[in-house]
């Protein structure tokens, strides 16, 4: 029951599994790649929470970040520069195909679940 627990703890709040799903990331990232997400990079937060409790840093040029996009769905997609101060722009790495910050604008840092560590 303990492993169990933890197991929990760890997906909530530290590192998660996410599956991608599309192709604005290709060649980076193939449609069913397991993602590993640092849940931690910028900041603490609840998942239930709509931002963070406290944020530590922003997403960088380069990054890889997971997302709650304007209309409510999970995106993976690259930071791309700042846009002000708690936003920065993301744009896939496939940009024919991409539904990215080019369509919806700059994304709030608060929007953030986590940087992608790892591709399987």
């Amino acid at each position: 029951m303990a492993a169990f627990g933890t197991a929990v703890v760890v997906n909530l709040f530290l590192f998660g599994v996410v599956i991608a799903d599309g192709y604005s990331m290709e060649p980076t990232i193939r449609s069913g790649s397991v993602l590993v997400v640092n849940r931690l990079q910028y900041g603490f937060r609840f998942p239930w929470q709509g931002g963070f409790l406290v944020r530590w840093a922003s997403p960088r040029d380069g990054d890889v970040v997971v997302f709650i996009t304007p209309s409510g769905d999970v995106a993976v997609k690259r930071a791309a520069g700042g846009a002000g101060e708690g936003f920065f722009m993301a744009k896939g790495d496939n940009h024919l195909l991409s539904y990215d910050s080019r369509s919806f604008g700059p994304v709030p840092v608060d929007a953030v679940i986590g940087r992608v560590l790892g591709v399987r």
